[in-house]
């Protein structure tokens, strides 16, 4: 990946999040993270990948995003100095989840292994 699109995914990353701040309302028991930022070579689109815990939330969240995307853009554009602003687009991420299934899996050997050396001893 360029240097380049490193810099643009930092800045939308980075502009988004102070919009989401200010522009959208959510509950304050969501706590929403914009985890990356992938945005094609051409420019023409950038995909945003979403975290939100807890986990119930996401389609609530989503559902929102997504009704919000137009207006979000629009301040995008006005306040990116860029010829050619992507468009946005949403996504969950999954990555996170993954990351945690493997945490959680690892976790449970470890305890396993504990149990396992205690009962050895006996």
């Amino acid at each position: 990946m360029s240097k380049r699109i490193d810099r643009v995914n930092q800045l939308i990353k980075q502009t988004l999040s102070n919009l989401l701040l200010r522009e959208l309302d959510f509950k304050k028991d969501i706590l929403i993270t914009l985890t990356r930022v992938k945005t094609a070579s051409d420019l023409s689109k950038a995909r945003v990948f979403i975290s939100v815990m807890p986990e119930e939330k996401i389609e609530l969240v989503m559902r929102s995003l997504n009704r919000n995307i137009y207006r979000l853009q629009q301040k995008m554009n006005k306040k990116l100095v860029m010829k050619r602003v992507p468009k946005i687009i949403f996504e969950q991420e999954t990555k996170t989840a993954k990351a945690d299934r493997i945490e959680k899996l690892l976790d449970e050997l470890k305890n396993k292994e504990k149990t396992d050396s205690i009962q050895n001893k006996e």
